[in-house]
């Protein structure tokens, strides 16, 4: 008895799927275009051109001004540094009038922590080749480092160092905008000389990006 049962429903089913489907596809037709499209030009639709570094040939002071030094450094010797680096470069200062790049740059001071370990300076540990004390340690001993017979505990010691920023950014002179920048940092310790070439080397540092690749 079941089965005509089910055969009834099988065909009621059938029946249902094959009748006419209640959503009807449709479409409106967009609205036209307004009539300024078709001379605007929509720049953020596309990549930003890349910029050609190559047609930067020469350069200036921003707004004429040489770059700011500190007590330790003369100003003109960070303006003549950056000038070297800019040479190496492939820039020349203009002769007349405001050049292809805009250069300005500073100079300031800050504090660094530094940390080393005693047996940084001893392949064998801060008290010889034995350890500490000659008993039993853990850190380095003759063997290398972990646990040993005659091994010692490495204390890490912390100092303060002083540290010279050199900081060189160029602009756009038709555009204002800014083009590239680069900062670096050494020690800052020594005679006014060793003084004179750390910032030699932090102009050197932060040059040495550009042109970027």
């Amino acid at each position: 008895m079941r089965y005509p049962v089910v055969l009834a429903l099988t065909c009621l089913t059938l029946t249902a799927c094959q009748g006419s489907n209640p959503y009807v596809a449709s479409s409106n037709p967009l609205p036209p275009a307004p009539p300024q499209a078709a001379n605007t030009f929509d720049r953020s639709a596309y990549p930003a051109p890349a910029r050609d570094y190559g047609r930067y040939r020469n350069w200036s002071w921003r707004d004429g001004r040489l770059p700011a030094g500190s007590a330790s450094i003369d100003p003109a010797q960070l303006a003549e540094a950056v000038s070297n680096a800019l040479d190496q470069r492939g820039l020349r200062p203009a002769r007349n009038g405001l050049g292809d790049l805009l250069v300005s740059a500073d100079m300031h001071l800050e504090r660094r922590l530094r940390q080393y370990r005693d047996d940084d300076y001893c392949p064998y540990g801060p008290y010889g080749p034995y350890g500490g004390y000659g008993g039993m340690g853990y850190g380095r001993g003759p063997y290398g480092s972990g646990y040993g017979i005659y091994g010692s505990v490495p204390v890490v010691r912390t100092y303060e160092v002083e540290v010279m920023v050199v900081r060189v950014d160029l602009f756009d002179a038709g555009s204002g905008q800014p083009v590239w920048s680069a900062s670096a940092e050494t020690a800052s310790q020594g005679s006014l000389a060793e003084r004179a070439d750390a910032l030699r080397e932090a102009v050197y540092k932060a040059m040495s990006g550009y042109p970027p690749s």
